[in-house]
């Protein structure tokens, strides 16, 4: 009986064609991003806001990239790292090269090159599919971290290869604290995420999904389908980029090929496969479970076996428990945890009867 459409009517195409249609939905939304954009700065500790919740929505913000390539439109991806690290390395370019170059645009060129990027390491997907590509784009993680370790002028001719990344500055204001750090992330990624949804249920959109199902069968009712892949390779790495820049510039405060190595690929493809692959939010969610989950596993057994057991021992536990985790929501859900929030608001249509 809460969340109920009935009686809801549209009148006009604007509330019809509406990101949320669902008056529940937009009274939720703007519940939940007051309670980020108000509340939590100021329950949050320092130390969340900048070790634990800003990595969060930037995660979330690459695994958006990579679930519109790969759950909306059906593409193998394993160099998603490998797209965040050419964000990173062209907003430090452009900021570095260009006297006054506003942060975000920088922030911008940078998933350009990246978008620029995707395309060129995308062209496979015309011809391979499945794993074959994902092998394909597995060159571009290591071709591309190899190219910013091999020719010195990507990190200003640096001798250690690691270089500080500038201040965040905008309109003469210092993004210089983790609150005013998490705040512009946020807003950043909120953003683009509201893109991100409105995009796939646009033309451009359907056409992806409609090449994901049967890519023969788009193209006979007039999709192209390479149109269609390239355009997923560019808006996913466009995102990713830009992922990878709030990475160097709010999150780590240096710019280094290291930190965006392969390890870094599988734990986004693992948080769209826990989250909901074909899913906006199932792309917060799985960022959410892979870097909270094991904070919480720390936590709890640092709580409960204090000094009573060896800490090598503790943390092989650690692990052994998240892998287990991830298994267990795995074969009670195999669609992700966007999956059972589905389950949930159906529930909720109903409730409190049974039908």
């Amino acid at each position: 009986m809460l969340y109920r459409e009935a009686g809801q009517f549209k009148v006009s195409y604007r509330e019809d064609q509406q990101i949320f249609p669902i008056r529940q939905d937009r009274i939720g939304f703007i519940a939940i991003l007051g309670f980020f954009f108000v509340v939590l700065p100021f329950l949050a500790s320092e130390y969340w806001l900048q070790a634990i919740l800003i990595p969060v929505l930037i995660f979330s913000l690459a695994a958006i990239g990579l679930n519109i390539l790969t759950g909306y439109a059906g593409q193998l991806s394993l160099g998603s790292a490998a797209f965040m690290a050419v964000g990173a390395f062209g907003a430090y370019n452009f900021m570095l090269r260009v006297d006054g170059m506003p942060f975000l645009v920088a922030l911008a060129i940078g998933g350009l090159c990246a978008a620029a990027v995707g395309v060129a390491f995308g062209l496979p997907s015309l011809r391979i599919k499945g794993f074959y590509l994902a092998v394909a784009t597995l060159a571009a993680q290591f071709f591309i971290v190899w190219a910013l370790v091999k020719f010195p002028w990507f990190s200003n001719n640096s001798s250690s290869g690691v270089i500080s990344a500038q201040p965040i500055e905008i309109l003469g204001f210092a993004f210089d604290t983790p609150v005013s750090k998490y705040l512009l992330t946020l807003g950043i990624v909120a953003v683009l995420a509201l893109a991100a949804k409105n995009l796939v249920r646009s033309t451009t959109g359907r056409a992806w999904m409609a090449v994901r199902d049967m890519d023969v069968a788009a193209e006979v009712i007039g999709i192209r389908p390479m149109f269609a892949k390239l355009s997923a390779f560019a808006v996913s790495s466009f995102y990713c980029g830009v992922a990878g820049a709030l990475y160097a510039y709010a999150y780590l405060g240096t710019v280094e090929p290291e930190g965006f190595n392969l390890d870094l690929s599988f734990k986004i493809l693992f948080m769209i496969i826990i989250g909901g692959v074909g899913s906006i939010m199932g792309s917060f969610l799985g960022a959410a479970f892979i870097v909270l989950l094991p904070i919480f596993l720390n936590v709890a057994m640092h709580a409960l076996f204090a000094g009573s057991m060896p800490a090598g021992l503790g943390s092989n536990l650690e692990l052994i428990i998240f892998g287990g985790l991830i298994i267990f929501f795995l074969i009670v859900e195999p669609h992700g945890l966007a999956r059972l929030w589905q389950i949930g608001k159906e529930k909720l249509r109903l409730w409190p009867f049974p039908h």
